[in-house]
């Protein structure tokens, strides 16, 4: 670094010269020239290693003052005319079909109160209307289809799990889209379910439980009590069509097991009534004292179509005995003894049969009729104010009984 210039003291004696004084001049004189720096470094006194690393800052440009400044062209600027109108369409359609679907579910709830008000169901039905869009058919008056479901449907003794039933092309009798009187429909066609749960739980007081057998069969299985003891039932009923609206069941093969000793088959038939089973027949052979207790009574000697004299030796001889009841005529007789017969009268040797005289007294008075109406799996649909609704094609299937239903010129409500 070079030294500052002086100025000559003795060119101005006391410091001021004559001459006029420039005021640039004087701070010209006060310069002492560019500063000797060797470096960068030197003159900052720092340290800029690694200084050319870094990126150079950006050029300054004055901002602008423009109200508003740069505005941003839009996402779909840039998009043809014809592209915008078709999202247009897009936009206003979907907005259409969620207002037209918003107003079918407000009918069809309107619609399920109403039905629930005039047919006095415990709970609402399912109501489903068909065709798109709702409001166009709204506005013309005419449905195009019209879905129903109504579950537990009490029927005479028992419930129906579900009656569905769709209508076709419904006429509404209505002003405007609150305002519906009543509807007429010319066709309508749907099913009916008679489930094995509900006649298990309805018609299972005896503890029967019903399954399917064959398509138009129900076998029936469990217990009935009868004077204090739980019987073994069997049954099976034939299902048939009654009349347009009903159906109604033949039950046959009826039969209470009275553990292996005897079976009771409800009726006045030779084979109906109290028998033996083959085991407790066959048994006789072996239990002498059984097989006294019948030959001493003439009557039933004479039911097993014996003399009194050949009753009479056995009785007397049990070689005879072992002989008579040891043989196959005897057994198939026994079996073919109805015990009802002889209850009132020969009440002790039934008794030494093992059979209790109340438990034959309360079979005696349980008729076919009696028992068959426990199992009766009958029912009849209403019939409409106006119009017609019959049932077709009944048949069993693995949960119920299915009956197909149809209907004609149906009305509801409105004049």
């Amino acid at each position: 670094m070079r030294s500052p210039r002086r100025t000559d003291p003795h060119q101005f004696p006391d410091g001021r010269s004559d001459a006029p004084r420039d005021p640039y001049e004087e701070l010209g004189a006060l310069d002492d020239g560019p500063l000797e720096v060797t470096s960068l470094e030197e003159f900052f006194d720092e340290d800029t290693t690694g200084r050319g690393d870094e990126e150079e800052e950006p050029q300054w440009s004055p901002p602008v003052h423009r109200r508003g400044g740069r505005r941003r062209r839009g996402r779909f600027a840039g998009l043809p005319l014809a592209v915008k109108g078709v999202v247009g369409l897009v936009v206003l359609a979907a907005f259409a079909g969620l207002a037209d679907r918003w107003a079918l579910l407000y009918a069809e709830h309107r619609a399920a109160d109403a039905l629930k008000d005039r047919l006095d169901l415990a709970a609402a039905p399912e109501v489903e209307i068909g065709g798109f869009p709702f409001l166009t058919q709204l506005v013309d008056k005419r449905l195009e289809s019209v879905r129903l479901t109504v579950p537990d449907v009490a029927a005479d003794r028992v419930s129906l799990a579900k009656v569905s039933a769709t209508a076709h092309d419904v006429r509404l009798d209505a002003d405007g889209f609150a305002s519906v009187r009543g509807a007429h429909v010319p066709r309508l066609d749907g099913d009916v379910l008679l489930s094995f749960a509900d006649l298990n739980r309805e018609l299972g007081a005896s503890q029967v439980t019903f399954t399917g057998e064959g398509r138009d069969r129900v076998r029936a299985r469990g217990t009935l009590p009868v004077a204090g003891r739980d019987l073994r039932l069997r049954a099976e009923a034939t299902i048939q069509r009654q009349g347009e609206r009903g159906i109604a069941t033949e039950i046959g093969g009826m039969r209470l097991d009275i553990g292996d000793l005897a079976t009771f088959r409800p009726g006045t038939r030779a084979s109906e009534g109290l028998h033996l089973t083959p085991k407790a027949s066959a048994d006789l052979a072996r239990e002498t004292r059984r097989a006294k207790a019948l030959l001493s009574v003439p009557a039933i000697v004479r039911r097993l179509g014996m003399s009194d004299a050949t009753a009479r030796a056995a009785l007397a001889d049990e070689g005879k005995l072992t002989e008579l009841t040891g043989s196959p005529r005897f057994a198939r007789q026994a079996q073919n003894l109805n015990l009802i017969d002889l209850a009132l009268d020969n009440p002790s040797v039934l008794r030494r049969l093992g059979l209790d005289p109340d438990l034959l007294d309360a079979l005696s008075r349980l008729t076919r009729p009696a028992l068959a109406d426990r199992l009766s799996l009958s029912f009849q649909l209403p019939e409409p104010e106006r119009g017609n609704v019959r049932l077709r094609d009944v048949r069993v299937e693995e949960d119920g009984i299915r009956v197909r239903l149809t209907g004609s010129q149906l009305a509801f409500g409105g004049q």
